[in-house]
């Protein structure tokens, strides 16, 4: 597998020299480290382009890393633990400071167009989910935290090679990026635990309901380990992956906007609403619950009996906005402006029994998958596999968040030697994530590129962005030129 990404300066010889009590822990904010560009190829690129379009050179470089959550699907928004790790793939920006107070972003690609604007009137418009809205997002949110009105202005040229709208979460990487890119340039210093939750918020500008997992991955990640997320306080523990095994990436190659549909948000309404019946059928204060999580906590009882109580509770059949109203006692408009979000007031059906049966049933996997990980029993990774499958059929069968493109990969990485293979990063098209025990790895991406690329037009994109092995990345870093 090639490492000729940025990631490298992170990663094997130079990781090598630092001891591992030297590691940053999340305590502490990301690294910084001193690189000789003119070693780098993807940074002296990025150097000599922006040098053409800006007419100076970058005071520095920041890189924060996609993402492939390996189980754990929809549930971090709910208050559930995920288990994703760091991809090689990153946000790359380069940097210079001006004493404008304009903003200047560029990108590398030309599909992405120019853009400037105040520094000190940020405005993201929720309606265009536009590539510099992302950048915006983590801007708005370090100038937010720190209550700053006065901000320098800068000049960036953002490179990605993580692709877009795949479930990989290129859109929170640039998030992210772009706030350690100005918490960099004030010179001002956060924990990673901070940024990522900093970014979490601060991506809800554009319209996102989501949980915190990417943007905690892409500051927490670590080098050789995947991470189990846990919310509230935030945290990271590492899952040491089996050494027999590979985790394969194929891209469905349908793209999926998050921030341009509405399906997202809606599922985040449908646990929303659920957690709040079934806090209500259990007579708690369901006002205050906003997640299923909460409701499993202040019942004391654990994830299987929160599935039975989902059974006795919630109808299979889909509810109605009145039916909802009359089950908590409230008007359709207090349902419509206290409980609803902007972009889910014209919902006419929700589904809240398959929804609740998914999350609590997919954050009982993310528990077993991290225990069968720790006690590595001979059949290790046969029994990762069937989780992961169970968690693509709860995916595709109670959450609806997969598609046909979605439902054949997966069935193409089983057949030709994955143990087992799910969607991955909200569905809806995007990616999917297998794992490969590592003697088959030749050959099993032999048969799924024969079998879902070459057999359609899906040939056309490049091969290293549809179907790649990866393995853990490192976190979001700041680099000097030395």
């Amino acid at each position: 597998m090639s490492r000729d990404y940025l990631g490298n300066l992170a990663s094997p010889v130079e990781t090598a020299e630092i001891k591992k009590d030297e590691r940053n822990m999340a305590t502490e904010g990301p690294a910084v480290r001193r690189v000789q560009v003119a070693e780098h190829p993807r940074l002296l690129k990025l150097k000599e382009m922006f040098n053409s379009k800006f007419g100076s050179v970058p005071k520095f470089y920041v890189r924060a890393p996609g993402r492939v959550n390996i189980i754990g699907e929809h549930i971090d928004y709910c208050g559930y633990s995920v288990l994703p790790m760091a991809i090689e793939q990153d946000m790359l920006i380069a940097v210079e400071p001006v004493k404008t107070h304009v903003l200047q972003l560029a990108n590398t690609n030309p599909l992405y167009p120019d853009f400037s604007t105040s520094a000190n009137n940020i405005q993201i418009d929720k309606t265009k989910p536009l590539w510099p809205n992302y950048f915006l997002c983590g801007f708005k949110g370090i100038q937010e935290h720190f209550g700053l009105s006065d901000l320098t202005g800068m000049n960036c040229l953002v490179d990605g090679n993580i692709p877009p709208s795949s479930g990989l979460s290129s859109s929170s990487a640039l998030v992210c990026c772009a706030g350690l890119v100005t918490l960099t340039v004030l010179g001002m210093n956060l924990s990673k635990v901070e940024l990522a939750e900093i970014c979490t918020k601060s991506e809800h500008y554009i319209g996102t309901e989501g949980g915190g997992m990417d943007q905690s991955i892409s500051f927490l990640a670590e080098e050789g380990t995947a991470k189990l997320i846990e919310f509230s306080p935030l945290r990271a523990t590492d899952v040491k992956l089996p050494s027999g095994a590979v985790f394969v990436i194929a891209n469905s190659c349908v793209e999926m906007n998050k921030a341009a549909t509405s399906h997202f948000n809606i599922r985040v309404m449908e646990c929303r609403l659920a957690a709040k019946l079934l806090a209500k059928h259990k007579c708690l204060p369901w006002e205050e619950v906003l997640r299923l999580e909460e409701v499993q906590a202040k019942l004391e009882v654990s994830l299987e009996e929160m599935l039975l109580i989902t059974e006795d509770t919630l109808h299979s059949e889909p509810y109605s906005p009145e039916e909802i109203c009359r089950c908590l006692g409230i008007s359709l408009q207090e349902l419509k402006t206290q409980i609803l979000s902007p972009n889910t007031q014209d919902v006419l059906t929700f589904k809240l029994y398959q929804r609740a049966k998914h999350v609590y049933s997919e954050a009982a996997r993310v528990l077993q998958f991290k225990k069968i990980c720790e006690e590595a029993p001979d059949s290790t990774v046969q029994l990762l596999g069937e989780l992961m499958n169970q968690s693509h059929v709860s995916c595709r069968d109670m959450y609806e968040c997969s598609c046909p493109e979605l439902d054949q990969l997966v069935d193409i990485c089983r057949k030709f030697g994955a143990q087992g293979s799910r969607l991955t990063g909200a569905g809806w098209g995007g990616c999917t994530v297998s794992i490969v025990p590592a003697d088959k790895l030749s050959s099993f991406l032999a048969n799924v590129h024969e079998a879902y690329y070459q057999r359609s037009n899906r040939s056309l994109v490049p091969e290293k962005q549809s179907l790649f092995a990866t393995k853990p990345g490192g976190g979001a870093l700041v680099f000097l030129e030395a």
